[in-house]
Formats: C-alpha cells, structure tokens, sequence
C-alpha cells in the first residue's frame, strides 16, 4: 500500500490497534514458518540418522541446528514485537502533532474499508482481545455513527418517514459497498437501492456497520436489540420496516428475525419484508472446501503449520460453511421468520438465469441452489439473475427493480 495511503488511513482514524495487530500477525506468521522449517529439517535429520554410523552425528548436529535456529526465530518476533510495540506507544503523541482533519471529519473509504477487511479475517480475535479496530454493530450515515437517540436519528436523517429500510452488507464489506462507483474520475457515485427506494417509494434509508467477523448468530442477536433500541427513539410512529441484505448480510437479517420471535421483540410485528441478495442460507462451496483443505493441511507434519494458518480465519467465515440452517437447527432448515415475507435473489455467471452451470458455480461465491432454494414455508419467493457476479448485486438495475416490485406489489395487497 503506498505510504500516503497507510499515513492517511492513521491520520484519520486516529486509534491505536493497527501496531497490536500488526505484531500478533507478524509473530504468528513467523511462528508458523518456524514450525514448517523444523518439520523439514527433522525430516532430514531423521532420514540421515538411519544411515549406519551417522546416528549419533546427526542427533548432535540436529541439537545445534535447533538451538541456533530457535534462537534466530526468537530474536525475529521479539526485535519486530518490540519495535511494533514502541511504534504503539508513539503513535497517540505523532497522529496528535500531525492531524489535519477536521474532529468531526468521518474516516476516508479506504480507512472504513481496510478496517472491515481486518474484521472480517480476523474479527473474532479483534473482540476478544478488546481491540480498537473491531468494529462496533451501528447505524451510519454518510460515513457517521448514528446516536441512538431521538436528536441524533434527526440531525443525521433529516427525511424521517414512517417507512425504514436497513441495508445490510456483507462479508468484508460496509456501507459504502452499496454504492455504485463512478462511471468516471469526477462523477460522483451514482444512487443505491436505499436512496432509490427513498426517492420513489417514500423508504427512510438506514445502514449498518458491524464486525463480519463475528458468529452471524452473535451479531443476528446484537442486531435484534438495536433494532429495538432504535425504534425506542424513532422520533415519529414506525409503519413498516424491511431489511436488504446482501450476503452474510441476509444471513444476518434472519438470525435477528429469528432471535425477535424468540424473544418477543416488538419491533418484529413493523416488519414487513426480508430481502436476500446471494446469501448463502446452504453454505457458501468456497468455505466448504477451504474446511476441506484445511483438514488435510493437519494431515501431515510438514503442512500442518499451513493448516494452523488456515484455520485461523474468523468464526464468521467458518460459519460461511454452514449457511443457517446448520447454524440455528443443526440438520434442519431455519424456520421463516413468523408473519415476515422472505425474498431471495440468486445470481448466475452464465447469462442464461437458468443455465445447469448455475448450479455449481452460481454468482462466482454463491451457489443458485444456496442462494434461492431454502425449503421454506410461509411468504417464500425466489428469482434468479443471469450475466451477474456476486458483488454486482449490491448495485445492479435489474436488482433493484426486483426489489421495488417485490416492496410495491406487497404494499398493494396489504
């Protein structure tokens, strides 16, 4: 990343937690590479010490190797870890001297962006080890954290209405993943599916930002009591809500769904839609055979440290196996949410909707029979999108036109 890049992304997030992170990586990096190293020569040692008269020469020469090499991987960890850890130190008093911005200026996209990468890799550990970099579920606008109160729901969304759409982005995303880029250098980003529904159906646009590390579970739980935080504040009487969901995203809408029928929120009752967009409800097949390579990583002494890298990824990937029905009823299908209309989107690479590659590849990450397919009863309907990839469904015309008529049609026959 070029240097500019990295200064303004410290610039203008000013926290510390990227050196701490930085160290834990590098430190585990480099105790894997040790592992991988020893499993190799100890395999060589061995091998050599079978030969007759060189059993006793190699076991001391093995002794020495690891004594020297164990004492270069030390100084490796120890040298980086204490630099990267003095640079923590520093890093209040230098981001303190060389601020430019604005306090109330919000982080740049690259800044958001980068963050909701490390989260989403390794969100979990961030959360556990108190982190500042892991994200905090929350409602934003324009880059800013919404107070849930009754004047910051006003001052940072000044078209209230009584109809509230909450977007809902995936893995590894935020909420600027819903916008559509630029066409050109100076345009400015044309207008996503929560502006676009503002704008003709009268929807209030609401984003959430939250750790995709996390067990989609844990944040479908967290997810439920801030939509019932919010609508104790909401300045005005809610008429309806509907959730979009692009990814783990519709995962997550329907875990908190599900955790409000658990728990009798009321906020349940004003919901009025669901909306999927290439979420995986059988598993994501990528995480499926990244678990696969995984197992057989740890098969073997020379690959298991690769394996121990691999099975560091967060919980909320691993969960990408599942989908959620394992999650939420372990050999079943998660119940529809009561009384709440589910709509799914699936995608296909081939511009055929319906062409028999769908089914294996789908969007590119998502399968069609993952995407579309769940066996659900209730108000269940499903459409298939030919010649889309899985991140073109964040902002794709045809998409949205779905959407809308999906939210239309549904008004009328209320």
């Amino acid at each position: 990343m070029p240097f500019d890049a990295i200064r303004e992304v410290k610039l203008r997030e000013n926290r510390s937690g990227y050196y701490p992170a930085l160290k834990t990586g590098f430190q585990e990096a480099t105790t894997r590479v040790q592992e991988i190293h020893q499993a190799i020569t100890g395999w060589s040692f061995q091998m050599l010490g079978w030969i007759p008269g060189l059993d006793k020469p190699m076991r001391r020469a093995q002794d020495a190797h690891d004594v020297i090499a164990g004492g270069i991987y030390a100084t490796i960890r120890q040298g980086v870890g204490g630099a990267l850890t003095v640079a923590d130190l520093l890093e209040p008093h230098v981001v303190a001297a060389i601020k430019t911005s604005a306090p109330t200026e919000p982080p740049s996209r690259l800044a958001v962006g980068l963050r909701s990468a490390l989260n989403a890799v390794v969100g979990d550990h961030l959360h556990h080890s108190a982190n500042p970099l892991a994200i905090t579920m929350g409602f934003y606008a324009s880059g800013h954290l919404i107070p849930l109160t009754a004047a910051g729901l006003t001052a940072h969304l000044p078209e209230l209405s009584d109809r509230l759409c909450l977007l809902i982005h995936g893995l590894g995303c935020d909420e600027h993943s819903w916008q559509r880029d630029a066409v050109t250098d100076g345009d400015a980003p044309g207008q996503d599916y929560g502006q676009c529904l503002q704008a003709e159906l009268g929807y209030t646009p609401l984003y959430l930002r939250y750790n995709t590390g996390l067990l989609i579970a844990d944040n479908g739980q967290h997810l439920a009591q801030q939509i019932e935080n919010l609508l104790a504040v909401y300045p005005q009487p809610l008429r309806e809500l509907v959730m979009i969901g692009h990814s783990m995203g519709g995962l997550v809408a329907r875990s908190a769904g599900q955790h409000a029928a658990d728990q009798g929120l009321s906020w349940l009752n004003l919901t009025r839609m669901i909306i999927c967009l290439g979420s995986p409800h059988r598993g994501a097949p990528l995480e499926k055979i990244g678990h696969q390579i995984t197992k057989t990583l740890h098969r073997s002494p020379l690959t298991a440290p690769l394996g121990k890298i691999a099975a560091a990824r967060s919980a909320g990937i691993k969960n990408l196996r599942y989908g959620l029905h394992r999650i939420a009823r372990p050999g079943h299908d998660s119940p529809a949410v009561p009384g709440v209309a589910l709509r799914f989107i699936g995608a296909n690479l081939a511009k055929d909707p319906d062409h028999p590659l769908g089914h294996l590849l789908g969007d590119g990450l998502v399968t069609l029979h993952s995407a579309t397919a769940p066996k659900l009863s209730g108000d269940v309907a499903t459409v298939r999108l030919g010649g889309l990839h899985h991140m073109a469904l964040l902002n794709e015309p045809r998409v949205y036109q779905q959407i809308r008529q999906w939210l239309a049609d549904h008004g009328e026959a209320r």
